[in-house]
Parts: C-alpha cells; sequence; structure tokens
C-alpha cells in the first residue's frame, strides 16, 4: 500500500478534453443495461434514471415527500384517493420523436407510464408497486382529469403510497419514445430530468448532458449546475479506487475489503494521511443486513433440520460478536444488528428495544442444551448459503458459533443462484440483505407478512403468524406517526421473539469525495442526487 499512498501524495487531476466545462465523473462497476426506468431494479440503474426522469413528487435528504412535477395534492379523508396537481411549465427533453415541438408533460403522460408500468406486456419487475390501485372492468384507475389533474384511487389506505411515487419505476415518460423505439427504449431514453443521454458506449462509457431547459431552479439559478456527468464502467474496484486517487473520478460510493484498511482506520474515519485529498460522507443507510432461515415446516427441505427449533434459532442469534465484527471486519462502518430489522435512520428504530440478540455466548449453549442437544447428541450441521462478497463475514459467524457448539458450513454461490433459490424456497439458511424501496418500516415488515411468501412477494423465510398478520393489515388504517411507531415496533417485537432471521448489522452510507466537488449529499436510500453538485 506504500505505492498506493505515493500515487495518492503526488498526483495532480488530469487535464481532460472539454476542460472548460464542468464534467463529474463517476464508475459504475456493476454496469448499466437499461435506461428504461421501468426496469431501475437496483442501485447502478435507479442512480442514472434519478438524471434522467422525474416524477409526480421526491424525497429530500431527509426522505421527506416534496414537490417534483406535481406541485401539491389532496388526500381524500378515507384515504383512498389521491389527487395530484401537475405544473404546467415541464416538458420532455428535446428529441426528433416530438418532430421539432416542444413537448409538454400532462397529467395524461403519468397515466399512460403508470400502465406501461402495470402491463404485462412490459413485464416490469415495479409492477407490483402499483398493487394496491382500484380497477374499474379491468382498468387502473389512473385518471388524467385534464393536463394538469391526475387522480388516483387505492384499494385501501396506504399511507407510505405517496414515498412510493417517489421511486424511479413511477417515472414519467412520453408514449412517442415507446412507439418509436419499441424494446430499444432501453437506450434510447427520453425523460425530462436534469440531464439527458448524449452518448453511450456499452460497458465503456456513458455521457450525460445538461438539460438547458430543466424546470428546478435554487431561487436564482436554473439547476442542474454541472455541464455533464461521465460514467465509466471499471470493474475491479482498486482501479476504480486509484481513477479517484488520481482525480479522473469525483466520488466512490461504499467501501472495498482491497482498500477499506488504507483508507479507513477501525472505527471508521478517515485516515488523517488522506484528509487533505477527500472529503467523507458517513450516515445510515436504509439497509438491513442479515441471516434468513426458512421457517415453513410444510416443506420438507426443513424436515430434520435443526433450525426448525425456536431455541437454535434464538442460540444462533446470541452466539456470535456483532460489535466485533463490526469493528474488525467493516472497520466500524455499520451499526450492530441488535435491535430488530428496522434499521437505524427509521422513525421505528429503537435503541433501547429489548426484543433484540446481544453476544451472550453462556446464553446460547443452555438453548441448546434446551434443545436436547449436547456433547452426547452435537447439533447437525446446517448449512449457509452466501455469495463471496460476504464470505469473511460468515467465516467470522461460523468461527463463534463453532465456540458454543454449533457447526456451521458454508456454501459459496453467484448471487443470482442465490436469489433464485431462495425465491424458489429451496435453502434453509442464508446471507440476504433488504434495502428500503421507499421510506416506511412497512417495507421490511412485509418480508413477513404470510400474504407475500416467495416467491410471489419478499416473504423468503415463509414466517407466517396469524397475530403478526392482522397487525400489518391493520396498520394501513393507522395515519397518525405515533400510532404507527408503535404498532410497527409490535410487529418487529413479535417477528424477533420467533427469530426467522438473525440481524446482522444496519449499514451505512458512505461516499468518499474530492475536494473539488461541492454540494454532494447523501441520504439513508443513498440516492444519487447530482442537480446540485458543483464542481
Amino acid at each position: 500500500m506504500v505505492l498506493l499512498f505515493c500515487t495518492i501524495a503526488s498526483c495532480t487531476t488530469k487535464r481532460h478534453k472539454h476542460s472548460e466545462k464542468t464534467i463529474f465523473r463517476y464508475n459504475e462497476a456493476a454496469g448499466i443495461v437499461n435506461l428504461d426506468p421501468a426496469f431501475a431494479r437496483d442501485q447502478a440503474h435507479i442512480w442514472v434514471c434519478n438524471q434522467l426522469y422525474n416524477g409526480l413528487v421526491q424525497l429530500d435528504d431527509s426522505l421527506n415527500v416534496k414537490p417534483s412535477i406535481a406541485k401539491k395534492w389532496d388526500i381524500s379523508d378515507n384515504g383512498l384517493n389521491y389527487t395530484f396537481h401537475l405544473r404546467d411549465d415541464v416538458h420532455f427533453n428535446d428529441h426528433p420523436v416530438f418532430k421539432g415541438r416542444k413537448r409538454k408533460v400532462t397529467a395524461y403522460d403519468f397515466a399512460y407510464s403508470f400502465n406501461r408500468l402495470v402491463s404485462a406486456e412490459t413485464a416490469s419487475p415495479g409492477a407490483w408497486v402499483f398493487g394496491n390501485i382500484e380497477r374499474e372492468g379491468g382498468e387502473y384507475a389512473f385518471t388524467a382529469i385534464n393536463d394538469t389533474t391526475l387522480s388516483i384511487r387505492l384499494q385501501k389506505p396506504f399511507p407510505p403510497f405517496l414515498g412510493i411515487l417517489s421511486m424511479q419505476y413511477c417515472s414519467v415518460i412520453p408514449w412517442e419514445a415507446i412507439e418509436y423505439f419499441g424494446k430499444d427504449f432501453r437506450k434510447n431514453p427520453v425523460g425530462s430530468g436534469p440531464f439527458f443521454l448524449k452518448k453511450w458506449e456499452e460497458n465503456i462509457k456513458m455521457v450525460l448532458q445538461k438539460n438547458q431547459s430543466y424546470f428546478e431552479n435554487d431561487g436564482e439559478q436554473s439547476l442542474p449546475y454541472l455541464d455533464a456527468i461521465s460514467i465509466s464502467f471499471l470493474i475491479d474496484k482498486m482501479t476504480a479506487f486509484l481513477e479517484f486517487s488520481k482525480g479522473n473520478l469525483d466520488f466512490i460510493s461504499g467501501i472495498d475489503p482491497s482498500y477499506k484498511d488504507e483508507l479507513l482506520n477501525r472505527n471508521g474515519g478517515l485516515r488523517e494521511k488522506y484528509k487533505d485529498h477527500f472529503d467523507i460522507i458517513r450516515l445510515p443507510y436504509l439497509n438491513t443486513e442479515y441471516l434468513g432461515i426458512l421457517v415453513d415446516t410444510s416443506l420438507p427441505i426443513f424436515t430434520n433440520n435443526p433450525l426448525r427449533h425456536l431455541a437454535v434459532r434464538k442460540a444462533i442469534n446470541y452466539g456470535f460478536d456483532r460489535k466485533k465484527m463490526i469493528r474488525y471486519l467493516r472497520n466500524g462502518i455499520g451499526v450492530p444488528g441488535n435491535n430488530g430489522m428496522i434499521p437505524k435512520g427509521m422513525p421505528s428504530y429503537d435503541e433501547s428495544a429489548d426484543y433484540g440478540y446481544f453476544y451472550d455466548p453462556d446464553k446460547s449453549r443452555a438453548l441448546l442444551t434446551e434443545a436436547g442437544f449436547g456433547p452426547a447428541n452435537p447439533v447437525p450441521p446446517v448449512t449457509l448459503v452466501t455469495t463471496s462478497d460476504y464470505l469473511d463475514l460468515c467465516k467470522f459467524i461460523q468461527a463463534q458459533l463453532e465456540e458454543v457448539g454449533l457447526a456451521i458450513e458454508l456454501e459459496v454461490a453467484p448471487a443470482a443462484a442465490v436469489i433464485e433459490r431462495r425465491a424458489q424456497s429451496r435453502v434453509n439458511f442464508f446471507r440476504a440483505s433488504w434495502i428500503a424501496d421507499y421510506p416506511d418500516e412497512e417495507n421490511y415488515l412485509s418480508l413477513f407478512y404470510s400474504g407475500n411468501f416467495a416467491p410471489s412477494g419478499p416473504n423468503y423465510t415463509h414466517f407466517s403468524d396469524a397475530h403478526y398478520d392482522a397487525l400489518y393489515e391493520q396498520s394501513f388504517g393507522i395515519t397518525d406517526n405515533e400510532g404507527r411507531i408503535s404498532l410497527y415496533r409490535r410487529m418487529d417485537s413479535l417477528v424477533m421473539s420467533r427469530s426467522p432471521v438473525v440481524v446482522l448489522y444496519y449499514d451505512e452510507a458512505l461516499r468518499f469525495v474530492n475536494k473539488n466537488v461541492k454540494g454532494m449529499t447523501a441520504n439513508p436510500i443513498n440516492l444519487l442526487n447530482l442537480k446540485k453538485v458543483r464542481k
């Protein structure tokens, strides 16, 4: 790492082409294959779609719902009818599909975009966001009353609905572009966002250019401030870090094992020798990392599995030191998962909750004895399935659980295979994470509702409890925040008492930003918003 530091300490920013322009550069190791917002299902695609499109509403950095193309809205007393009043000064980016005319965004465009999202022909992974929309004669209740008024009617009250509408899935697009490009819209995006696609060499480089007619401003100056965004696709994260250190990238998000010890101290702070080169932004990230346990006793895979015993599941929860794991394997990045599934950063997160699990190896051993296991009758080995990215954490857990009498075997599989097996209930112990799709605790608690059993829903553990289901359904009718917080905590407590999951940690959003970048912020869903960034 001496060579790395010398490189950083002696580097000067390269002179780039178009040096008179302000160009923000970042790398996307995961790659980008689709610029259609109906397929913005992961961070890489969400980030770029956030630059290209707008929705009715948007979130600020505190996850409050704010106006975007909708300047205001009304919600009926029964919580079923939403009426959005749109701005009349928003236009799609200039594009040949409009045949030279300036194309205004209307309520009819939103009705079209939403109907397209839920269409079976589109086959969008985001169609679920409108699963609660009322239907009339098979048609969804998205109604454009006129150019600037959109009505949406729900089947049942759902207070997080406005937050759902902030998702990139719910972006507005013009019918002309879909009609012209068809499935090739994925590489020919047309939106109303602060930037538009200028150039894309797949797997090599993407360039987004400033929308000179963008409708938002800061009170004095039109947004965005940047002239362009340049995205590279370096797969190796160490290579990307070296490019960042030389000034060829403006920021990196998260931390990779290849350079974490060089860059961060054990407490997650930036090492002194880099403080003149980079700024660090760190805050809670709505991402709960956990181990999932399939608890459906009706499945053959569960027969004779020691995880069928509640005492064994609790023994796992008590059997390893989360604080030590965070300090030494993640350089202090993250909050030990001692307080349920709801992560830090959510209003219902309770730091003093008594329904989580802390490291207590003696209690872990006692629970195994309670389940009928001991030296004469050891616990049969249990296989934990993980991806290579989390192998170090799983090895740590494996070693600590071995000390209390639990033998854990590790199976490393590709991410796609783990996801498929988890969805099809073909794995009974797996590492997983849940990143909030929208800023409401219901998003996490939906993982345990029996109506959401995988593969049709996100309940991968097949947890089922009639009392829990009743509380979950009751939450839809509660609109006051204090009432919802109290109910969410009861539900979280009930889940933890049954241990279908082993919460590892609540993640933190971490951004390293070069000193010449101003206005870069972060938020608990780690959404990249570049319209107010300057260089």
